[in-house]
């Protein structure tokens, strides 16, 4: 697994020029980290006398972005292992009639799966952005710089998802299925790109 290397060694392979990982498993891993700072931001405000009226809330927080923290972690290999479903569908036998008619059926499926995956990343990135936004507006004051780059890592990881979201549909045949998918990419994308500059708009530095 992916998630089970080494710092270096994930890097090492995402340079090496194999297929995966990708830009849509490092998506997954920025928001991964993401909502890790915005749950440190949490904990360094839980304890603080001075942040004692939001100390519930803090606590919430940092349970929410730890959940969507492990969550993100999968999806760096759930998109991996999309991707290499892809490239299988399209080593399948292509000689006769009704191993086309299959071949083009897996390949459709598995494109499908791929185009699923970061969409529901971007999702839960947005998420995380919602989470950041509340430990910088109340969260330990001496920490909001890791709130802001928390919040900015979501916003990146939102854009890389949904951008793996729009170049699968580019090989999608399903008309019904293309559409209402960039439906939601161009919801997504406008919503993200609107809340990163108002949740920036709070860092008072």
């Amino acid at each position: 697994m992916l998630t089970d290397q080494k710092i270096s060694d994930f890097l090492q392979q995402t340079a090496s020029g194999t297929p995966v990982p990708g830009g849509g498993s490092v998506s997954a891993l920025s928001g991964a980290l993401a909502a890790g700072l915005t749950e440190m931001v949490a904990n360094l405000t839980v304890g603080k006398k001075n942040y004692a009226a939001v100390e519930s809330e803090m606590k919430q927080i940092s349970e929410t972005a730890g959940n969507l923290r492990k969550k993100l972690m999968a999806e760096v290999d759930n998109d991996a292992n999309a991707y290499k479903g892809v490239l299988a569908a399209f080593k399948l036998p292509n000689t006769t009639e009704e191993e086309k008619e299959q071949r083009t059926r897996a390949i459709q499926e598995a494109m499908q799966k791929a185009a699923r995956v970061p969409l529901g990343v971007a999702f839960d990135v947005l998420q995380v952005m919602d989470l950041a936004e509340r430990v910088i507006r109340s969260g330990n004051r001496n920490a909001v710089s890791d709130g802001a780059v928390g919040a900015m890592m979501a916003r990146t990881a939102a854009m890389g998802a949904l951008y793996n979201v729009k170049i699968n549909l580019v090989s999608i045949k399903d008309k019904a299925f293309v559409e209402e998918m960039m439906r939601e990419v161009n919801k997504l994308q406008s919503r993200v790109q609107a809340r990163e500059k108002e949740i920036l708009s709070y860092v008072k530095i």
